[in-house]
């Protein structure tokens, strides 16, 4: 009865688990994850393709929902992000890393752009020096990116007072109140290909991109392609050597790994509907985990990175094997001593046996005490040895009782043999 009351339970209590389980993984694919995606000005690159993220996600994901917002920059997408008032966002690959944050992928590439007027006798980003520049917003990823770039040309930036907003630097130079412009924007933006129409302005090289990077790990060479603002002119006339850092796209640490997982694969395996949605996103590489510099990479991306890599098994298998193998021999081996080593110990206990039993033989057939007298000398010689090779590990335990049997029979038929030999003399 009590048996039949334990099984009972045992019986509930796996069905309960059971359906716990069930009902924790049904509300786990029935829940809608809702995020917020920092991007930057509505007008920017980065909103654009925030909008073909969500987009992009939604149709394959229906329970990730990405809500877009502007905001001022890099700098307070790091804010938001810290605050929770954001779970994703959109920064430049060079930003100060975040405790609070981890990297999900590299994405296009952002150039630098450096416009000059034609009348200002700038020809090499040396020939800056004691201009008027007009500076993108302080907050911005692209003045982050110009203080390098700044003290490589010696260019003194406290002269210069940052913009209020990309527009703002635009006008500045349109209406003649600066001599140059510093942006970053991928090549072909159409702000750029509205302000250069005047034919007062052109596009300066940054060059000396190894010994930039020197000192600022995070840029990458670039050009911009002739004519890619404008075909008939052509605009530029020639391609123009400069650099560029990636845009990164990051998730604060506490995001669900299976939606960073379901991000990243959106990114990789649906790339042509992401670039249908927004052109330049055909320039993102797959992510190699090593090139993002200082971050660590959030789990659930990581995952979905090294999905293909083989497992440790599959990945050692041939040195796994190997090693197997030589334990095979080196166990085969060890156990064939083991077993010589025993039927040496045995055929040494045997050999003493053997004797034991022609001792006995020659005691029963004795009819002189002195002959006893030897006999027992013998027996005796033959405990010592025993005892010596026990000590020695030359016979075994269990061979040393195997043989104290026989040499007690034989020590009291010796005994017995002396009585009756007493008597008759």
């Amino acid at each position: 009865m009590n048996r039949g009351r334990i099984t009972f339970t045992f019986l509930l209590l796996s069905l309960l688990a059971a359906g716990g389980f069930s009902i924790h993984l049904w509300r786990e694919r029935r829940q809608v994850h809702v995020l917020t995606l920092a991007t930057a000005s509505r007008s920017g690159e980065y909103y654009a393709f925030g909008h073909a993220l969500a987009k992009v996600v939604a149709r394959h994901y229906p329970h990730i929902q990405i809500k877009v917002i502007p905001t001022e920059g890099t700098s307070q997408n790091l804010s938001f992000l810290n605050e929770n008032t954001a779970q994703l966002a959109l920064i430049q690959g060079d930003s100060t890393v975040q405790a609070s944050a981890q990297a999900v992928a590299l994405l296009f590439p952002e150039v630098a752009h450096v416009l000059v007027n034609t009348q200002s006798g700038i020809e090499t980003m040396a020939d800056l020096q004691g201009k008027q520049i007009a500076l993108p917003p302080k907050g911005s990823g692209a003045y982050q990116l110009f203080m390098p770039i700044a003290q490589h040309y010696e260019i003194n930036i406290q002269q210069h007072q940052p913009s209020t907003s990309a527009h703002d630097a635009y006008d500045q130079l349109q209406r003649g109140r600066a001599d140059a412009l510093f942006q970053v924007i991928r090549p072909g933006s159409a702000a750029i290909r509205q302000v250069l129409r005047s034919q007062t302005l052109r596009l300066l090289p940054i060059k000396q991109t190894e010994a930039l990077r020197l000192t600022y790990p995070f840029l990458e060479a670039a050009s911009i392609p002739e004519g890619i603002y404008d075909g008939t002119r052509p605009i530029p006339t020639q391609d123009v050597q400069t650099v560029a850092v990636r845009a990164l796209l990051i998730a604060r640490r506490q995001v669900d790994e299976e939606v960073v997982y379901a991000i990243a694969r959106i990114l990789q395996d649906r790339r042509m509907e992401l670039v249908a949605e927004y052109p330049p996103a055909f320039t993102i590489e797959p992510t190699q985990t090593h090139k993002i510099l200082g971050w660590s990479i959030h789990s659930g991306a990581e995952r979905y990175y090294n999905k293909n890599q083989p497992n440790f098994w599959v990945q050692y298998a041939e040195l796994l094997g190997l090693f197997l193998s030589l334990s095979v021999l080196v166990v085969s081996g060890i156990w064939q001593c083991r077993l010589w080593l025993i039927g040496r110990q045995k055929n040494r206990a045997d050999m003493y046996n053997l004797q034991l039993l022609a001792l006995i033989e020659a005691i029963q057939d004795t009819q002189d005490l002195e002959e006893l007298s030897q006999l027992r000398q013998r027996l005796l010689s033959i405990l010592q040895a025993v005892v010596v090779d026990l000590d020695k590990d030359r016979i075994s335990p269990e061979s040393f009782q195997s043989f104290t049997l026989p040499w007690e029979v034989a020590i009291t038929t010796l005994r017995h043999r002396e009585t009756i030999l007493l008597r008759v003399l």
